[in-house]
């Protein structure tokens, strides 16, 4: 009994397998997708699976014989595999190309077939590594137009220092984007001949242009431009419009792309965002509000729209800031700096719409991480010191930039003591 029972399901098996036809010999082009797992630390045997990590692919198929596929995937994983102990790993990127040879043609439900390929992936500090893809799986042909693919692959490494071998197991779906089953095509049914001397489709009884083709909507009158109105009563019949402008679009009189039903200047070219006018120039300087940095005082475009400060502040500002000595290597202010500061002072009170920026430099003496810090810290405390004096902080910005902007050469002492130095520039937007 026991033995006609496994003869019987050999006989089904069979059937299923080798017996059931569906669509042609040789698989046309496919497109699909495939979820994965994949086993970087497989035990033995193989066939145990270690811990795995999610993944999915992209795949394109093509039938080369009957029996024999191409493919190429991207591999997606979501690991932190990394062969290197330094490196932190989240997603690793994997584009393989394989041959799979069927034991059967492709027309068949079940088809085993056997994999073998070529892949690279980057993993870790983006360092490729190839690989050798092998392995087996079993094609399910869903009538032609759809696969579902079972797979599992041994991956042997190309870069021992960069990959170890693994395992590979994935289930996925493809479409077909071009198929190989022959087109039946039904025979068109016979239509009885009407006169139609214009070939439109409408009768020659209902058409109101019977010698011009046209459209049925329209009683077969044409309507080049589709806007619904007829070339014979449309002033614009190849140009979309509207029926109170006689078929012709709504009329832009000045040309800035916003029509006159919008545009409240419709004789003066504008932008859409103010409704078809100009962008406002408040302060009448030339320079619109938009681009404009004090849009209530004129000013030229060179200095954003705001008016120019006179060079003899700026002059004098310049003076002052050569003349801030600060404690040997400290950001700390020597008290013959005071003078210069409360010039700078007396400016900004009496300018209330200046704004300083403060800039601290240094030379290239000692490590660059630690004259970065100086070059902040008197930069700051030259704020600091204005701050007290009664300006308000939200007019001054202060910055270091350590050695990194040299105005001198650092290899002589005098070039040296010209790049420990602090600078501030005055504007008033």
């Amino acid at each position: 009994m026991k033995q006609l029972k496994t003869t019987l399901i050999f006989i089904c098996l069979a059937h299923i397998t080798f017996a059931q036809n569906f669509g042609g010999l040789k698989k046309g082009a496919a497109i699909g997708f495939s979820a994965n797992l994949v086993d970087f630390n497989p035990k033995s045997p193989y066939y145990k699976i270690g811990k795995v990590d999610p993944g999915f692919s992209i795949m394109y198929w093509q039938g080369l014989t009957k029996n024999l596929d191409f493919s190429l995937r991207y591999n997606g994983l979501f690991t932190d595999y990394a062969k290197e102990n330094n490196v932190v790993n989240t997603y690793t990127n994997e584009f393989e190309g394989s041959l799979h040879a069927r034991l059967l043609a492709n027309d068949h439900l079940l088809n085993p077939f056997v994999t073998a390929g070529i892949g690279i992936g980057t993993y870790g500090k983006k360092t490729w590594a190839p690989y050798v893809p092998l392995g087996a799986g079993l094609q399910l042909n869903m009538n032609n137009e759809g696969y579902l693919f079972l797979q599992a692959n041994y991956r042997a490494s190309l870069a021992k220092t960069k990959l170890d071998n693994n395992m590979f197991y994935s289930l996925g779906f493809t479409q077909n984007i071009r198929s190989t089953n022959a087109v039946v095509v039904a025979p068109l049914p016979v239509i009885p001949v009407v006169t139609d001397r214009d070939n439109d489709g409408v009768v020659d009884s209902l058409d109101a242009c019977p010698d011009v083709a046209g459209l049925a909507s329209l009683k077969g009158c044409p309507d080049t431009d589709g806007d619904g109105i007829t070339d014979s009563e449309d002033k614009c019949p190849t140009v979309k419009g509207f029926a109170k402008y006689q078929g012709c679009p709504i009329p832009d009189t000045d040309a800035d792309g916003v029509n006159d039903e919008e545009d409240k200047c419709p004789a003066v070219a504008g932008v859409a965002r103010y409704q078809g006018c100009p962008v406002p120039d408040t302060d009448g300087d030339s320079v619109n509000d938009e681009e404009d940095k004090c849009p209530k005082e004129a000013g030229p475009a060179s200095n954003f729209g705001c008016p120019v400060i006179k060079p003899e502040i700026i002059n004098k500002i310049n003076m002052s800031a050569k003349n801030i000595f600060f404690a040997t290597g400290s950001a700390k202010l020597l008290a013959k700096s005071n003078a210069s500061l409360n010039n700078v002072v007396t400016i900004l009170t009496d300018n209330p719409g200046y704004k300083v920026d403060i800039a601290g430099h240094t030379d290239n003496t000692g490590k660059a991480d630690k004259n970065q810090t100086l070059s902040e810290a008197r930069a700051n405390a030259v704020k600091t010191y204005f701050v007290s004096k009664g300006v308000d902080e939200s007019r001054l910005n202060a910055a270091g930039y350590g050695q990194d902007k040299p105005i001198a050469d650092n290899k002589k002492v005098a070039g040296r003591t010209k790049n420990r130095r602090v600078e501030m520039t005055v504007r008033n937007y």
